[in-house]
């Protein structure tokens, strides 16, 4: 009985996680955000001290995004959960540019989404 119980607990989180997953708007937002970073050129992300390229940035974000699961509703949710900075860390994630520019990954992802708007 006790098993049960708690199967149909754990069913009941899972459910009610799906219902609170990003509506198909904030969803294409999320995947315009990666699709910028893994389209950069010339360009590295910075991740707890090591560079990465494009691409491997868009998939190390896509995991995190999938970790998250429910707790990321928003385009605003990744943004602070998923692309600012090292879960593990703190550290905050950096965006080197071919000019040598380098800003803060949550500044990159903030002007994205405000391109986006336009």
């Amino acid at each position: 009985m006790k098993k049960t119980l708690i199967i149909a607990m754990v069913v009941s989180a899972l459910c009610a996680g799906a219902a609170y997953a990003s509506s198909p708007a904030e969803n294409d937002k999320i995947q315009y955000l990666i699709a910028s970073v893994e389209n950069l050129q010339g360009a590295k992300f910075i991740r707890n001290g090591s560079e990465y390229d494009g691409k491997e940035a868009a998939g190390h974000l896509r995991m995190k995004l999938k970790k998250a699961g429910g707790r990321v509703r928003t385009a605003d949710d990744f943004i602070k959960l998923c692309a600012s900075q090292s879960y593990l860390s703190g550290e905050p994630y950096t965006v080197r540019f071919a000019d040598g520019r380098v800003i803060r990954a949550e500044d990159y992802f903030r002007d994205r989404l405000k391109e986006s708007a336009r």
